[in-house]
């Protein structure tokens, strides 16, 4: 963003040259920062080209002004929406970004436009609410809030209260039985990154999860602005609904050769949850390609009059994505087993480029 600050460190007590440079989102380990942001998660238009252009000449100062010993400490690692190819490594060096970061490699500023403009990921919902905390301040909290632990009972009066209640296990626990109307977001790597995606800021927010777990996702949840939760239940909520009411819901799975047959018969509609650049280089005919971090607010394109079968690349996002729409209505949702990464490894038919996508 325009107010971005990168800082030079130089040790002064051994030294009157710079050992290092922090520099935030503007440069990473084998990739930069995005430009599109400002315009396409928080909504200020016209803003996306003219910070490429901004990130070009930035760049090429940065190149000029420090040695190529320098290291780089950048403020995000691999798995960040923050770019498109971050590397796994923890810092680097300007003279080994110089050589390798393919953002240095561009003599043409419309060029390096272009590239850096292209096949960002979709920016997570949370994004606008990170962009609203960094700019007014967030809520003070006086230290990490422990959230009480609530009866098993007390499950069916969340939910009818319209309150969101988030379960924490393994996808596949979910997948196998879970509390109609309850969202699967599962507690791991991702876990405030998919959170962030498919809850709002504006709804009581509960947990399932085990009691050990509990902090360690109140943290993560904090870390989106998600900082009110309300209360937790154990995972013996589940077993408790279900002898109230009743077998538990589920997502089934479909094979690849399954998926084949009810594709060709117009039997289901195929909803692919990865990213736009992910979707162009290949995908399932006919797909409709609804990225994961903007499904939440584009489920008026999501069709209502057919089964649904929800798929990724290798499963986590497709999980999350099939409790969203289970959750929020959509009756019949599977899941591909194996997701695209199996239909195309048994040489199944992709397409290359656009389809079908929500706008």
């Amino acid at each position: 963003t325009p107010e971005h600050l990168a800082f030079v460190v130089t040790d002064t007590a051994a030294a009157d040259r710079p050992i290092g440079v922090l520099t935030g989102d503007f440069l990473f380990v084998g990739d930069v920062g995005r430009p599109d942001l400002l315009e396409r998660a928080a909504r200020h238009a016209g803003t996306m080209e003219a910070g490429a252009r901004t990130l070009f000449r930035s760049l090429r100062r940065f190149a000029e002004a420090l040695p190529d010993y320098v290291q780089v400490w950048p403020g995000h690692g691999a798995g960040s929406a923050c770019g498109k190819a971050l590397g796994s490594l923890p810092s680097s060096t300007v003279g080994y970004e110089k050589l390798f970061n393919r953002a240095f490699g561009f003599a043409r500023e419309d060029d390096f436009v272009r590239d850096v403009l292209a096949g960002q990921p979709e920016p997570p919902l949370y994004f606008a609410e990170m962009k609203r905390v960094n700019r007014d301040g967030p809520r003070l909290l006086g230290g990490m809030p422990a959230p009480p632990r609530l009866p098993a009972a007390r499950l069916d009066a969340l939910l009818a209260e319209g309150a969101a209640v988030v379960d924490t296990r393994p996808a596949a626990d979910f997948a196998r039985r879970h509390v109609p109307g309850t969202l699967s977001v599962p507690l791991g790597k991702s876990f405030p990154t998919w959170a962030g995606s498919v809850l709002g800021y504006d709804r009581p927010l509960y947990l399932i999860a085990a009691a050990e777990c509990v902090g360690e996702a109140v943290r993560d949840l904090a870390r989106v602005g998600l900082d009110r939760v309300d209360g937790w239940l154990g995972p013996e909520a589940v077993d408790a609904w279900t002898a109230a009411h009743g077998p538990a819901a589920s997502v089934p799975e479909v094979t690849p050769g399954e998926l084949e047959t009810l594709r060709l018969t117009g039997a289901v509609e195929v909803i692919d949850v990865r990213n736009a650049s992910e979707h162009e280089a290949g995908h399932l005919p006919g797909a409709l390609n609804l990225p994961l971090g903007r499904l939440a607010e584009r489920l008026d394109a999501v069709p209502r009059h057919r089964p649904l079968v929800v798929h990724c690349q290798g499963g986590s996002r497709a999980w999350v994505a099939a409790a969203l729409l289970k959750a929020r209505g959509f009756a019949d949702v599977r899941h591909l087993a194996g997701d695209y990464a199996a239909w195309a490894g048994e040489g199944r038919p992709v397409e290359v480029g656009t389809g079908a996508v929500a706008v």
